[in-house]
């Protein structure tokens, strides 16, 4: 129970169907309360879903998992920037703490299942196999985020909120007299409650002073930390004066590339690290790939080699397509898994990784 209304919903959903539930908060991270913009994980959200278990009339624990966290998440995100790569911390997190070593700890102490707030849904076929589908809304949907899970993982979770709307959700917790039924989503990365990306990387990676390169090889200007940017970013280069607006294309090192709109669609990537729900690749085609956690699915043709894919995309290009995100691969609705990004190219330039 984060302290947000979709797992106070997740929990108030499953005490009514009969299950007997504790509510567990996970401490993360010592995020300071009261920051604009903040993300989560704060002392506030602790009292919020302490609140919502009593009135729930539930058990409620808090589980210490921050030193998880610090080197898990924390530590690889920075690893990432450092390396050049634009890393998805949800992704991680889900993957490393707050679902497989949370789904963990529970089985080890004697829990049957695991329940989150997760905005996705799960289909089980009559011999115990299970699917992950998009949420029914799909403004929120998470599965981008879930990818990674496995059959012995998805046996023991239920995920009750993804079958609502979000609207929905909080009139249903209004009606409870659940007090987060109005309290607002949180957007920013949690340990970066104020949003300042570069404000936390420059005291962990400092100044490392590089250069702008245009689509011609020349340099148009310097910056003082590649980690500042990433590929498909526009606003905040500081290279102001140009006849067409210029977006990163590419972070080679300390040389960030940089050129038109047309120089970021994508044609072809790499990922490592596959992982498959079903624990198997697909077998057919009409398969799409998702490069960005609200990105748009598009067709694809995969050719694997190991945990390697090769994937190449025909009539339609991602844009922005980042070493270090995730690649997530669906069926019509159902999430098939995916993997890590770590090369792309275009048909107008050479590769952009």
């Amino acid at each position: 129970m984060s302290g947000g209304v979709d797992s106070s919903m997740a929990a108030a959903l499953l005490v009514e169907q009969g299950h007997d539930v504790t509510g567990v908060h996970l401490k993360m991270a010592d995020t300071p309360s009261g920051l604009p913009g903040k993300g989560c994980c704060t002392l506030d959200d602790a009292r919020d879903a302490r609140r919502v278990a009593d009135r729930l009339d539930i058990a409620f624990a808090v589980w210490d998992f921050s030193a998880a966290f610090a080197e898990r998440v924390v530590d690889d995100f920075v690893s990432e920037y450092q390396s050049g790569r634009t890393p998805n911390p949800c992704v991680r997190c889900n993957e490393r703490v707050k679902y497989a070593a949370l789904l963990d700890r529970a089985r080890a102490v004697g829990f049957g299942a695991l329940a989150t707030g997760h905005h996705v849904r799960l289909r089980r076929d009559a011999d115990g196999t299970a699917h992950l589908w998009r949420a029914a809304d799909p403004d929120k949907d998470q599965t981008y985020v879930l990818y990674m899970a496995d059959q012995r993982q998805l046996a023991a979770t239920l995920w009750p909120v993804g079958e609502h709307h979000k609207s929905s959700l909080r009139a249903m917790a209004a009606e409870r007299g659940l007090l987060t039924a109005a309290k607002p989503d949180s957007h920013d990365i949690c340990f970066i409650p104020d949003g300042d990306l570069a404000g936390f990387l420059r005291p962990r990676l400092g100044q490392r002073a590089g250069t702008f390169i245009g689509p011609d090889g020349q340099t148009l200007g310097s910056h003082e930390g590649a980690y500042r940017f990433t590929v498909g970013q526009r606003r905040g280069l500081g290279l102001s004066g140009r006849r067409q607006p210029l977006y990163v294309t590419a972070i080679d090192g300390q040389q960030v590339h940089v050129g038109g709109r047309e120089q970021l669609r994508s044609s072809r990537l790499l990922a490592t690290g596959m992982s498959w729900i079903a624990g198997h690749p697909p077998a057919s085609g009409g398969v799409t790939a998702q490069v960005r956690y609200r990105g748009r699915p598009l067709p694809c043709e995969i050719d694997l080699n190991g945990e390697v894919a090769d994937v190449q995309f025909s009539n339609d290009e991602p844009e922005g397509v980042a070493p270090g995100q995730a690649v997530v691969f669906y069926e019509g609705q159902e999430c098939l898994g995916g993997g890590t990004i770590t090369r792309s190219w275009s048909q107008t330039s050479a590769a952009s990784a």
